[in-house]
């Protein structure tokens, strides 16, 4: 039963419209946005990373900084089902969500030019990590232990974290799930720094990247 139900949602969804920062670099006051916007060109910039890195927060700054849509997965996914994230882990399962959540990725990524937050699973799956190679530049907002539990502790809508102790379970998700951020083509560290600051150096780290991908080079991991 929970299978058929949960087609019939992914229906739904399929007919509904639609360099490392590590080391801190002084952000640039002078950037060419124009000349950022036309290297994208009709790619997406897609931010990945776990629960509470602020892939919301600054994916959002830096779409206004750029004048593009923005659209965050986790949200699109409750509007197509009707249903809460929690909900939905706790009706169908994770595996199900996670279905489910590929459909509603493929979608969106054939909207770019936009910014786009996701899920902090949802690069974990290759089909999903090709298709945003594809059509997107990959920003992965890296944040240590102390600052991803300081940040969740504040919400309770958090699936994977219902256990009795989340900082070990938050731990676990690091150690699976940073090599493959490490993927990612852009890699900023998310701290407790102003979220202008945070959006400069995305925007000064994707101008680095897209500089070197003109020239046919490869930006240091």
């Amino acid at each position: 039963m929970r299978s058929s139900g949960l087609t019939r949602l992914c229906f739904h969804v399929e007919t509904c419209g639609m360099m490392s920062a590590d080391k801190i670099d002084t952000p640039s006051t002078d950037r060419d946005l124009p000349a950022l916007l036309r290297r994208l060109g009709r790619r997406n910039l897609v931010f990945i990373g776990l629960m509470g890195a602020g892939k919301t927060v600054i994916g959002r700054k830096v779409a206004g900084m750029l004048g593009l849509h923005f659209a965050d997965s986790d949200h699109e996914i409750e509007k197509v089902s009707r249903m809460t994230i929690p909900d939905l882990f706790a009706t169908y399962g994770e595996a199900e969500f996670r279905a489910l959540e590929r459909r509603v990725l493929a979608r969106l990524l054939k909207g770019g030019p936009q910014v786009l937050s996701t899920g902090g699973g949802a690069f974990m799956n290759e089909a999903t990590r090709r298709a945003i190679a594809r059509r997107s530049v990959s920003v992965w907002l890296k944040a240590d232990l102390d600052t991803l539990m300081h940040r969740v502790s504040k919400r309770k809508d958090r699936p994977l974290l219902n256990a009795d102790d989340p900082r070990v379970v938050m731990q676990r998700l690091m150690d699976v799930r940073y090599p493959i951020y490490g993927q990612a083509d852009v890699v900023v560290r998310s701290r407790d720094e102003d979220k202008d600051v945070i959006a400069g150096e995305v925007l000064d780290s994707l101008t680095r990247f897209l500089e070197q991908s003109r020239k046919g080079g490869a930006m240091p991991r």
